[in-house]
C-alpha cells in the first residue's frame, strides 16, 4: 500500500474537485482562432463600469458596459439587423486611435459589433467564437485607421456585457 495519509488523500481529493472547473474552462476555451488570454485576465480583473454613450479611458482596454434595451438606444449607425425583442444594446466613444493597424473587440457574452470611423461601418477581417467558454463568448478583428472610432453592442441577452478592444497580437 502507498505511504499516503488519509489527509494527504483527502487534501489531493479536495484539490482535484477545486481545480476541475478551472480545468474545464481552459478546456472549452481553447478552440479560438486566437489567444484571449489577455482579455480574460483583462475581464477577471474587474474592469471598470460604463454606461451606453460614455467613452473608454484608453485606445486599449476592458470595460463591463451597462447595457439598455435595444429598443431605447438610438445607434449613430444605423444597425444592419433589427436587434431580438428582450435584448440590450449600447454605444461607446474610444480616443483617437494612434497607429493605424489590425485591432480586436472582444466580448463576454453573444452579442453583435459594429466598429465605425470616418461614420462609416469598418467590415471586420476575422472572427473567433465559442459558445461554451465562459466569461469569453466572441473576439472579432477589424483593419483601423489612426483616427477616432466608436462601438455599437446590440443583441445581447444579459444587460451587462464586459468589452476589451486591444491591437492584435
Amino acid at each position: 500500500m502507498p505511504p499516503f495519509s488519509r489527509a494527504g488523500l483527502a487534501f489531493m481529493a479536495l484539490f482535484v474537485l477545486q481545480a476541475g472547473p478551472a480545468l474545464a474552462e481552459t478546456a472549452a476555451c481553447k478552440p479560438f482562432k486566437w489567444s484571449l488570454a489577455r482579455e480574460q485576465g483583462w475581464f477577471q480583473a474587474a474592469p471598470p463600469a460604463l454606461a451606453s454613450g460614455a467613452t473608454l479611458a484608453k485606445p486599449e482596454g476592458a470595460a463591463e458596459l451597462k447595457l439598455s434595451p435595444a429598443s431605447d438606444v438610438a445607434f449613430p449607425v444605423s444597425l444592419d439587423r433589427k436587434p431580438a425583442t428582450g435584448t440590450f444594446g449600447a454605444f461607446l466613444a474610444v480616443p483617437a486611435i494612434e497607429k493605424a493597424g489590425l485591432y480586436q473587440v472582444t466580448l463576454s457574452e453573444e452579442g453583435w459589433i459594429d466598429v465605425i470611423q470616418a461614420g462609416a461601418k469598418v467590415k471586420y477581417s476575422a472572427a473567433t467564437g465559442q459558445k461554451s467558454c465562459p466569461g469569453l463568448r466572441k473576439s472579432v478583428r477589424f483593419n483601423l485607421q489612426s483616427g477616432p472610432v466608436s462601438l455599437q453592442i446590440s443583441g445581447v441577452k444579459a444587460d451587462t456585457v464586459k468589452l476589451a478592444l486591444a491591437p492584435a497580437e
